[in-house]
């Protein structure tokens, strides 16, 4: 925690998006899963709101992560060190460092996929109908969190058809299972048919912007760059679903794998296949534990002990943010490992995507309350702010009070579902847009302020604060034609 207590980045903009849908919480009519929301309301009440306080709950879970997968080894009839060395592969591996130290759904995601396939091993392991409940539970709050836990459970409904376990089918196990996932589920659920489905508009966006650009190479190549002990998680996945680590433990090990190729399919995102990795760590590590050759015992389990720790130790600051911008533009040139600082849409950056989103958000809001404060009175009390995205109007959300401006408005994604507000825009503080995409709504575009970082996003890195009056139309006729922007 000390990175968020003493380190040069602030918060992350998908965390100002998450604080904001905590303030704007309607659990039923949510355009994304509320648990995320749920849990930032819940920390910021208990803990306040500061960043080392949002990022406490991902850095607990993220543990859990660690410790679920030694548990997996040791339920599987691994020792001490295939314990330990699962929970070193998780250690080392970048995707579960970054979402540690990341107020996102992602960890949480992680925690859930993991969970569910330790809940499949238990039930191979003692036979008792009860963790279909638990393994219920988990894709329940699984939905709560991401909608990509049905890749998850579509792979296991296929993976029980597969293997002997489809005897579960002739119980009521795996049904109530079923029926309790979507219950915990139906906020998530309800939330899509109230407001009209927006996963499906998100999706498409997504496919067209960012996972048009993944390929089968790109995404197993990226498995290994994160996972320094991707070997150890392939061969306990072929241990698993092979039967090599029990006959009872292969619907566990199909699973995992058809959640992976299932997403390779789909060309998600690399990231997107962390969820099996601990499970399939704790696996692999009983393997490389039994090996009994002569010349791998002891020298090369120690060896194996050291490469991962190194990897660690050259991947920790791309992991956690220690390094100032400046210096992590030095690290990755330095490693030749340039490629970490490509966004998801394919533009290379000076420093990773994440950290740049880290950057730059205080000023912005301090830029945008000198301009709200040059306004003569009557203007601020009818002023609207406006922003291009939401990144941008939830950091105003956070900092504008301390700065005594009002909140923001943004017709994008979740923002647009929080509605225009009362005041009809006739004075407007415009933040992020670009003067040719303005002109059509108003008479009269004045700029007022700009805000700069060398090593923001590209998108964030040079903004004008623009002041709009004279509105061709309300904010609130305008609102319904902007729906499903991003």
């Amino acid at each position: 925690m000390g990175t968020n207590l003493f380190g040069p980045y602030e918060f992350h903009r998908d965390e100002f998006l998450y604080m904001a849908m905590g303030e704007n919480l309607r659990l039923w009519q949510m355009d994304f899963p509320p648990l995320i929301a749920l849990l930032s309301e819940g920390t910021r009440y208990l803990l306040g709101d500061g960043l080392w306080a949002l990022r406490l709950p991902p850095a607990v879970l993220s543990t859990a992560l660690l410790l679920l997968a030694a548990l997996a080894a040791r339920e599987l009839g691994g020792r001490g060190f295939a314990q330990g060395l699962a929970g070193l592969c998780v250690l080392a591996s970048g995707l579960f460092l970054r979402t540690g130290n990341l107020f996102q759904p992602v960890v949480l995601d992680q925690l859930w996929w993991s969970l569910a396939l330790f809940a499949l091993l238990r039930l191979g392991t003692t036979e008792n109908p009860r963790w279909w409940l638990a393994f219920g539970a988990c894709l329940g709050f699984g939905l709560l969190t991401k909608f990509s836990v049905l890749v998850f459970g579509f792979a296991a409904a296929a993976a029980l058809l597969l293997t002997r376990e489809r005897r579960w089918l002739a119980t009521l196990w795996p049904w109530a299972a079923a029926a309790l996932a979507l219950l915990l589920g139906s906020p998530s659920i309800a939330g899509q048919h109230n407001l009209g489905w927006p996963l499906l508009n998100q999706m498409t966006d997504l496919q067209s912007a960012q996972l048009v650009r993944v390929s089968a190479a790109s995404f197993l190549l990226d498995q290994a760059m994160m996972h320094a002990g991707f070997i150890v998680a392939a061969a306990g996945a072929v241990g698993l679903a092979s039967g090599r680590l029990g006959r009872p433990y292969r619907l566990a090990g199909w699973s995992a794998i058809l959640a992976f190729v299932t997403l390779l399919l789909l060309q998600g995102k690399s990231y997107y296949a962390g969820p099996v990795y601990p499970v399939l760590f704790g696996a692999g590590a009983v393997l490389v534990e039994r090996i009994r050759t002569p010349w791998w015992r002891p020298t090369a389990r120690w060896g194996l002990l050291v490469l991962l720790a190194l990897y660690l130790i050259v991947l920790f600051p791309l992991g956690l943010p220690v390094l100032k911008p400046e210096t992590m533009e030095r690290y990755l040139v330095a490693i030749g490992f340039q490629s970490a600082a490509v966004t998801n849409v394919g533009a290379q950056e000076r420093i990773p995507q994440d950290y740049a989103d880290m950057l730059n958000w205080r000023e912005q809001v301090r830029e945008v309350a000198r301009v709200y404060r040059g306004l003569p009175p009557g203007d601020q009390e009818r002023a609207v702010i406006l922003a291009s995205n939401y990144g941008e109007a939830g950091a105003i959300d956070f900092y504008g009070p301390g700065f005594g401006i009002p909140g923001a408005r943004a017709f994008v994604g979740s923002y647009w579902f929080f509605g225009p507000g009362e005041l009809p825009g006739e004075v407007m503080i415009l933040h992020g847009f670009t003067e040719s995409q303005l002109s059509p709504y108003f008479g009269e575009i004045t700029a007022a302020g700009r805000v700069t970082h060398p090593y923001a996003v590209r998108e964030e890195r040079d903004l004008t604060v623009y002041i709009g009056r004279r509105p061709r139309t309300t904010l609130q006729e305008a609102w319904p034609r902007w729906r499903g922007q991003n």
